[in-house]
């Protein structure tokens, strides 16, 4: 923990009781009422400065400064939806200004809505076309949309000279010196919500632009936050050689994220007793494009129905369930790249026809059940799945996060420490079903997965306390992790 006192943050007060002694004089004086926004801000009381940054938007809604701030501030403590209608009330109002374009348009890749966030960050580009947060989202738009020489370009143009990014910190005193390594490339854990920046200083780390001749910047701690290993291989071999040459202890190494990738798990984890893993295979888009691919596929041990994806995505995007290889044409055209996994089809339906998909985070050699989702489809993400609307399905939910021992069985328990043992991850999570007698069939296990916010309103409040457990696991993990000194 950060110790108390250090000469930033007594600054910060100093210059808020003077600020605050000009406002007592006037009150409508915008410059020094946006001022106290920022130092309340600075010094973490951040529920202050929201009605702070609020307070000048009364004095002045114009105020680009504080409309693009207090948007931050709402994104940063979870009120995404605020935080985008902040955003796009900066771009309403100030069109010739490129961060709210920029801002916006962030929000809107997170949301799915690809046509609308390219336009905003075009806009972005056309004010300003060497702002590098620009050609960063739409590498990572491009890249999601399968266009990757395009991506690789806005990547080149997003990332040189910014390998290396100072956050601010606004703790007291000495802060816990923190390398958080992140890939240019979509693929990402989002670790850096449990690096509270009033305890941690945060230097970021690209690992694909990072030059690993220069000497590393000071740090106590590495966070490896790069996550998808079908992705993001480069910047984890990358990640693993830093690893390496530093003394410091590592969340989530490198080198054990490198074997999480589909593949990977589903033959590294065969052994595990009670544990199903589906047959997955990369293959050539040319075997699955070729007029005997019926007979091809069967040779490699699929027949429909069997699962297609591109490897690297995530969230069911490129992602299709093929039941007749007559349906192989339509499916190839839906999705990019020139190889592919087939994987099995594990049919988990339950007698009334729906599918259960379990999900469990691994913290600190601990297993901590996250949601159930409930549907009819063989797809599920726990947002578009049936629960808002079936109370039965939230009660099984609740259940599960209550007692997971009691509704999964021990033989399911056991399955799952084999998971999280053959992993060895600090932070990783599996999704799973359970077959007909009790085995678990594994969809996905691996470090990308993200633990949520439950929804507002009393019908998600029985999720709140599994979701803070997890929370506080993974934010204790990480301060054990710091303090262990290697």
């Amino acid at each position: 923990m950060a110790a108390e006192g250090g000469p930033g943050h007594l600054l910060w007060e100093a210059m808020l009781q003077s600020v605050e002694e000009r406002l007592a004089k006037d009150p409508s004086a915008v410059g020094p009422a946006f001022r106290r926004a920022q130092l309340l801000w600075n010094l973490g009381r951040t529920d202050e400065a929201r009605l702070a940054y609020a307070r000048v938007l009364a004095l002045s809604p114009a105020h680009f400064q504080a409309i693009i701030n207090l948007g931050a501030l709402l994104q940063a403590t979870g009120s995404r939806k605020d935080a985008r209608t902040c955003f796009a009330e900066a771009a309403a109002r100030h069109p010739d200004k490129p961060a709210g374009h920029v801002n916006l348009a962030n929000l809107l890749l997170e949301d799915g809505e690809l046509s609308l966030a390219r336009e905003h960050y075009q806009k972005a580009l056309r004010l300003d076309p060497d702002l590098a947060e620009a050609h960063q989202g739409l590498a990572a738009l491009c890249e999601r949309l399968g266009e990757t020489v395009l991506a690789a370009a806005h990547r080149r143009l997003g990332y040189r000279n910014r390998a290396v990014t100072a956050l601010p910190y606004r703790g007291r005193g000495e802060p816990v010196r923190v390398l958080l390594l992140l890939s240019a490339t979509r693929g990402n854990v989002q670790l850096e919500k449990f690096l509270d920046d009033r305890i941690y200083q945060v230097t970021i780390l690209f690992m694909e632009f990072y030059d690993p001749v220069k000497p590393l910047p000071p740090h106590q701690l590495i966070v490896n936050a790069v996550g998808n290993a079908e992705l993001c291989r480069q910047a984890l071999e990358a990640a693993a050689a830093l690893a390496s040459s530093s003394s410091a202890p590592v969340v989530n190494q490198p080198a054990a994220v490198l074997g999480t990738g589909r593949v990977q798990v589903a033959e590294r984890l065969r052994h595990v007793a009670g544990l199903v893993c589906p047959r997955m295979e990369n293959l050539p888009r040319s075997l699955l494009a070729a007029p005997d691919a019926p007979g091809l596929l069967a040779a490699h041990g699929f027949t429909p129905p069997f699962l297609l994806r591109t490897p690297g995505f995530n969230n069911g995007r490129y992602f299709v369930k093929v039941d007749d290889c007559r349906d192989l044409g339509p499916a190839l055209e839906s999705l990019p790249g020139s190889e592919l996994t087939a994987i099995e089809y594990l049919d988990s339906r339950a007698p009334d026809g729906t599918i259960r998909k379990y999900r469990v985070m691994f913290v600190g050699g601990q297993i901590y059940p996250l949601h159930l989702a409930v549907s009819h489809t063989w797809k599920i993400h726990y947002y578009t799945a049936e629960m808002a609307d079936d109370p039965e399905h939230r009660a099984q939910e609740a259940a599960f996060l209550r007692d997971m021992p009691g509704v999964i069985g021990p033989a399911a328990v056991k399955a799952l420490e084999g998971v999280r043992d053959a992993l060895d991850l600090d932070y990783g999570g599996a999704d799973f079903s359970l077959g007909k007698h009790g085995e678990v069939l594994l969809f996905e296990a691996n470090a990308t997965m993200t633990v949520s916010p439950p929804g507002l309103g009393q019908l998600w409040d029985y999720r709140r306390a599994a979701i803070d457990r997890v929370m506080q696991a993974v934010g204790a993990m990480i301060a054990r992790k710091a303090g262990s000194g290697g």
